[in-house]
């Protein structure tokens, strides 16, 4: 179940010039893809670990005066 709908979802990221898809999808549908492909797991680790990274140092740059 988890396959289809992570290939929809994929789709839908990728048509997100159209009124109802949006880029939100992609990656949500990578994610879910990556539950069933062992193979992608590391780089998505990889990713959210740079993704978390970057988003603490833009918070500690947004609360130091």
């Amino acid at each position: 179940m988890r396959i289809p709908l992570a290939a929809l979802l994929i789709i839908g990221g990728i048509f997100s010039f159209l009124p109802i898809l949006g880029l939100w999808m992609l990656p949500l549908g990578l994610l879910l893809f990556a539950q069933d492909v062992p193979m992608l797991r590391p780089p998505l680790i990889s990713l959210l670990a740079w993704i978390e990274r970057k988003w603490l140092e833009r918070e500690r740059a947004k609360n130091t005066p």
